[in-house]
């Protein structure tokens, strides 16, 4: 069973739980740009040596959760989640459009 989770406290508790961290890609799109949000899990742990840039360039980028949060409402964005406590990728996840 899925969880759509919209509270910026639930999203975050959901990740720290998991060891997930926000991140964001800005990526072109027409004339202009689009940002392109995820969720990374383990990237803390590379990325304690300083080295805080883009994994690659162009890459994604680990961000704040506040801009990552502004990212998501400004895409009009919720996250789903598992549920089930019965095994599989507890981290597994997947953006839906935020209902009205």
């Amino acid at each position: 069973m899925a969880k759509t989770l919209t509270d910026r406290n639930e999203i975050r508790e959901w990740a720290a739980a998991r060891g997930g961290n926000p991140m964001l890609m800005e990526v072109p799109d027409g004339s202009g740009s689009r940002t392109l949000l995820q969720l990374t899990f383990g990237q803390y742990e590379i990325n304690t040596d300083g080295n805080e840039g883009p994994d690659r360039i162009g890459g994604f980028q680990l961000v704040s959760w506040d801009e990552w949060f502004d990212a998501l409402d400004a895409n009009n964005l919720a996250v789903r989640v598992s549920d089930d406590p019965s095994g599989g990728n507890e981290a597994e996840f997947e953006f839906v459009e935020k209902s009205k």
